[in-house]
This record gives structure tokens, C-alpha cells and sequence, in this order.
């Protein structure tokens, strides 16, 4: 499925799920904090709506949500700050790392020791970006529809494609008309699992040693459990051979 990495399967499939709830969560949290700033009317703030929509997605308390809002309000929130890194894993794996932290020297550095650590290197901001795009990404549960019916709607609505697989159906849209779309098929097929905007890459790299396989899985793994870590994307295209023998 283009656009939803091999590696989040991964990660899902194996890592503990109260841990990865608590993660989300923690993300979000971060997220509404900085997407407060633009204002706390939903209507007039695409960032926040699209905030409030992710936390619904994954059930997120209203109070904890109230709470945050109330927060930045009052001025009692942590001065946050967005840092974007990009970089390199072996192979020539290009990485994006998108952080949100109250201190740019402690996550600068935890970056660049993962990096260091699993054979990687930090490039300069525009050395990796130019081979993604940033895109709205919208993903319901296979059942939901089938997927000629989930196409035809998603197109009607505005999306520019749709990729299914034996799981999910993946909607694309550009970022500008994220939010409309993303609005529309919620009154048509409910809360989707998940509504994001992400990195897609361009082209995908393909990655046939088993050994780099791990290299890059692992650094990845190891970005993605950083505190201030908001999300990580990459081009690297893993044979399931290969992911099937490897445990990370």
C-alpha cells in the first residue's frame, strides 16, 4: 500500500498495543498544543481540525482534550518548538523525522546518536524532502466497503486516489483539500481509522540484504520511540521474504 509503510505494520504487529496507545496519545497531546496556537476555533483552524479529528480517530477522552486546549488558553502549556530532520539510512534509504520538543539540543542530539548508531548520517534541511510529497492520508477498515465502492466515493468527494489492500482502504488527497475530504467521508462512512498528513516518497528504494534490512528497521524502530519523535517516513521497499525471516 503506497504511502502507509511496511514499517508501521511492523511495529503494530509486534509491539505492545498499550504501549503504542500510550504513544499515540502522548503524540496527539503535542500535536493539539501546537495546533492550538492558530486559534481554538476549529472552523477558522484547518491544523486543529485536523488535530481533534486524529484524537477522535483513536478515541481519545474529551476531557483530556479539553484539558490541553484549556492549557494552551491560559498559557500554562511547554513552549514547544517543530523541528524537521532529514537524512539517510544505509542503502541510501532516505528518512524524514518530523519532532515536536521543548528542548531542540536534547532532541538533536538522541537524533543523531540513532542515526550514528545503525549506520545513518543526518543531511541538511531540503536534502531528503524533495523525493516525498506531502500529502493528506485517510484510512478506513477493509470491511467498510467494497473496492470499487470505496474508489467511486472517494474520487466523488475529492480525493485524488485510493489504495486497498487485504486490510485497509488507503485514501489520498492533496494537503490543501485534507480536511474537506477527510469531513465529507465521515458523514458518508463514519470516523476513519486513521487521518493524517504524511510524507509519501516519490519512488521507493529497494532493499534486498537481509542484513541492511535489519540495520534500517532498527533505526527506524529506534527514531520512532524517541520522546519527541512525531513521526518518521521513508522510501525503503523491504521484500516480505525478507521481513518474514527478520525479527526487529
Amino acid at each position: 500500500m503506497a504511502g502507509h509503510s511496511k514499517f508501521k505494520n511492523i511495529m503494530h504487529r509486534k509491539g505492545a498495543q498499550d504501549a503504542r496507545r500510550a504513544k499515540k496519545f502522548a503524540r496527539l497531546t503535542k500535536e493539539l498544543q501546537v495546533a492550538v496556537r492558530g486559534g481554538v476555533d476549529p472552523s477558522s483552524n484547518s491544523r486543529l481540525r485536523s488535530a481533534l479529528a486524529a484524537c477522535r480517530a483513536v478515541n481519545m477522552p474529551k476531557d483530556n482534550i479539553e484539558r490541553v486546549i484549556k492549557k494552551v488558553e491560559t498559557g500554562q502549556s511547554s513552549n514547544l518548538e517543530e523541528i524537521r530532520y532529514e537524512g539517510f539510512a544505509n542503502s541510501g534509504i532516505a528518512l524524514i523525522v518530523d519532532a515536536v520538543t521543548d528542548n531542540r539540543n536534547r532532541t538533536a542530539a538522541e537524533i543523531r546518536s540513532s542515526f550514528t548508531k545503525y549506520g545513518g548520517n543526518l543531511g541538511e534541511t531540503g536534502s531528503v524532502s524533495f523525493m516525498f510529497n506531502n500529502i493528506g492520508q485517510i484510512i478506513y477498515n477493509k470491511n467498510i466497503k467494497s473496492d470499487e465502492d470505496i474508489f467511486e466515493i472517494a474520487i466523488e468527494v475529492g480525493a485524488v486516489d485510493v489504495n486497498s489492500d487485504e486490510n485497509n482502504h488507503e485514501i489520498i488527497t492533496s494537503l490543501n483539500q485534507f480536511n474537506d475530504v477527510r469531513e465529507k467521508l465521515e458523514k458518508l462512512l463514519g470516523t476513519p481509522k486513521q487521518a493524517q498528513i504524511i510524507w509519501q516518497p516519490e519512488n521507493f528504494v529497494k532493499v534486498d540484504d537481509e542484513k541492511k534490512a535489519i540495520s534500517i528497521l532498527k533505526l527506524l524502530g529506534t527514531l520512532d520511540n524517541c520522546e519527541d519523535v512525531q513521526g518518521v517516513y521513508s522510501n525503503f521497499d523491504i521484500d516480505d521474504e525478507i521481513l518474514n525471516k527478520i525479527n526487529v
